[in-house]
């Protein structure tokens, strides 16, 4: 028993050696809240996943492919999840606070990317922009940018 505890306590203490995991970790949780925002409205559009994959790519520098496939790994993650915490917290941890107003206007754009804006993508947009310690001004500064990219 004394055997079964040590394994289970080095398993939840392994040392930081894996950071390639970790990189792994923030890029799916960044992934999943894009996917949220595309998930928001009553439409899966083409255009929102290009710009969730496009995003990806931008944010993590992955090729086409790669993006693709962590875009459906973020699908399968996000409509398993019961809330946006475990993600949020992974991002405030190691996101500082240019890199999420950067993400935040992604996900901005990815609410665009279809041409038209629901009230539900605006409140999932509020939310995610909460959870992630987004100051009101910052918030609505990146939606302008978005916008104003969507627009021209």
């Amino acid at each position: 028993m004394l055997r079964t505890l040590k394994d289970l306590f080095d398993a939840a203490l392994a040392p930081p050696a894996a950071t390639a995991g970790a990189e792994h970790t923030i890029e799916l949780a960044t992934a999943v809240l894009l996917v949220e925002v595309m998930r928001a409205d009553a439409s899966l559009d083409a255009a929102e996943r290009r710009a969730v994959v496009a995003a990806l790519r931008d944010k993590f520098d992955l090729a086409p492919d790669e993006g693709e496939r962590l875009a459906e790994r973020a699908v399968a993650a996000a409509r398993d999840a019961t809330d946006f915490h475990a993600f949020t917290s992974r991002i405030n941890e190691r996101f500082a606070m240019p890199q999420k107003l950067r993400m935040v206007e992604h996900m901005w754009r990815v609410a665009y990317a279809d041409g038209t804006l629901s009230a539900h993508e605006q409140h999932v947009m509020w939310r995610l922009a909460d959870l992630l310690h987004v100051p009101h001004g910052a918030y609505i500064h990146a939606k302008m940018r978005a916008r104003a990219a969507a627009e021209g």
